[in-house]
């Protein structure tokens, strides 16, 4: 016989159910708990809070364990500073003080056989000043020349269309390419924006993931001039403004630990190791299969869990809604976390790591010194380092066991940079559901989707990576909008 799920204690089906509102958010993700937060401090009063996350532990990708004694992140290891809404949420949760800007800025990108400084006037991995670009050695001449045109204004631009008019996306690789030419692709967007998503920009969504481009696309001259016309702070380096990054002093792992402290202090449920089976409307409602024969009757569902389960749990009532869902794809990655003699990097680069262009075949595509980047990992005689691989249609860092991709990243450091020896300690971390792909057309998808589920028998919102970003105050800012709206519904539940 099915259960029904409360507050803390389990009831016969046929008993009196809780007539309380009662909100389910499903996935655990930092989404999913934002999106509690949001409906245990704003929400409407007496609403019930549950959320139910398959995995044993919550908090998704924001994970933080210990190598040599030190807390290490497992996957983001920072916050964009000027995105305020994981800020915000720390200070709201009382870790204020305890954010901590790194040690320094900028990186290296490996092209024409070396490490090579970054240049200033980089928005997202495209130019905005020719000189800069010129002097740190990353194009050959013909790139220069044809960054140059673009510059002079010879460079024709495609037909122009208003953002957001339909066939106005277009990929953020054929624009780079048509203005600056294909090494500025392979050797800096890609890198830098492709890093970002684990993806490709020759597919990759310009109105997703950077408006400005298709913006200054669409200037009278040149994308060099309208991407400082339309970026503040593009054509100088960043002066007073605070740290582009911040993260939590000790691990971003202690932001979902506190967060779960506060939740469960306002009475929100928080359960793991609980899968949620396909929805199901009755009467207004949402009954959600919560595993071993368990439901929770819920007055409205978020929905926060990548989209591949999210569509398992949508099909029974809206095919078309988990169509759009299935047909968003990711990306998978692999993090190898190593603890170095510091005498083992004779040379260090200057900032905090590198990234590696694609064209240069490694399995590597970054590195970096998260003890020079965070200055309170540092300890006397080490560095921690961390490299990443694996992107969108490259899993060969998935298809090696962990030994083989601790020696593969080693020799490929060494390929980079002077490194002796083997790491003193390592830590594998896969995430085979990284970073969905915002492909061209990605935010009319979006948009389609929402209006889906605005159709459904019962209130019901969507939130996540893989709607309008997937950095950690986006996934923060989507969690709290989805709650905010079903917190919007009648004050009446149905009978």
């Amino acid at each position: 016989m099915p259960t029904h799920i409360g507050t803390g204690t389990t009831h016969p089906a046929g008993a009196l159910p809780d007539r309380r509102r009662t909100v389910v958010v499903v996935g655990g993700g930092i989404t999913g708990l934002a999106a509690a937060w949001e409906l245990a401090t704003n929400g409407p009063p007496a609403t019930r809070v549950v959320v139910l996350e398959a995995a044993a532990n919550v908090g998704g990708k924001l994970r933080t364990a210990e190598l040599g004694g030190q807390p290490v992140d497992l996957a983001a290891d920072a916050v964009v500073a000027r995105r305020p809404e994981a800020v915000e949420l720390c200070r709201e949760l009382g870790l204020g003080d305890e954010l901590v800007p790194p040690g320094t800025s900028g990186a290296s990108v490996w092209a024409r056989g070396r490490l090579r400084r970054l240049p200033e006037g980089l928005v997202l991995g495209v130019p905005t000043r020719w000189w800069p670009l010129a002097r740190s050695g990353i194009l050959g001449p013909a790139g220069l020349l044809r960054a140059a045109a673009d510059l002079a204004g010879t460079v024709p631009h495609g037909p122009r269309r208003r953002l957001g008019e339909p066939g106005s996306d277009r990929s953020v690789g054929a624009v780079v390419q048509r203005r600056l030419g294909r090494q500025v692709v392979a050797r800096l967007a890609d890198p830098l924006i492709g890093g970002i998503h684990a993806g490709c920009v020759s597919t990759m969504s310009g109105a997703a993931v950077f408006p400005q481009l298709l913006a200054a696309d669409d200037a009278t001259r040149g994308l060099m001039r309208g991407l400082r016309a339309t970026t503040p702070g593009a054509s100088a380096p960043r002066t007073g403004a605070g740290p582009a990054f911040v993260t939590v002093r000790g691990g971003l792992g202690r932001l979902v630990e506190r967060l779960v402290e506060a939740l469960t202090a306002r009475g929100v449920v928080v359960r793991t190791s609980t899968p949620v089976g396909p929805l199901r409307a009755a009467g207004g409602r949402w009954v959600v299969p919560a595993g071993e024969g368990a439901v929770v009757e819920a007055d409205a569902v978020v929905l926060a869990v990548p989209a591949p389960a999210g569509a398992d749990i949508v099909g029974a009532v809206d095919a078309a809604l988990a169509a759009e869902l299935r047909a968003i794809a990711y990306s998978g990655v692999c993090l190898v976390t190593m603890r170095w003699p510091s005498a083992a990097l004779a040379e260090l680069p200057e900032g905090t790591g590198f990234l590696v262009p694609v064209e240069q075949g490694l399995l590597l595509t970054a590195a970096t010194w998260l003890s020079v980047k965070w200055p309170h990992l540092a300890r006397p005689g080490e560095m921690l380092v961390r490299a990443s691989s694996g992107r969108h249609g490259d899993d060969r860092a998935m298809q090696l066991d962990d030994d083989a991709l601790v020696r593969r990243v080693t020799a490929e450091l060494a390929s980079i940079m002077r490194t002796s020896g083997t790491p003193l300690e390592s830590m594998v971390t896969r995430w085979p559901m990284a970073f969905p792909q915002y492909a061209v057309g990605h935010l009319d998808r979006v948009a389609r989707m929402d209006r889906l589920a605005g159709q459904l028998p019962a209130p019901l919102a969507l939130a996540g990576a893989a709607l309008h970003g997937v950095g950690v105050p986006a996934c923060i800012g989507s969690g709290r909008a989805a709650a905010r709206t079903v917190a919007a519904m009648p004050d009446d539940p149905p009978p």
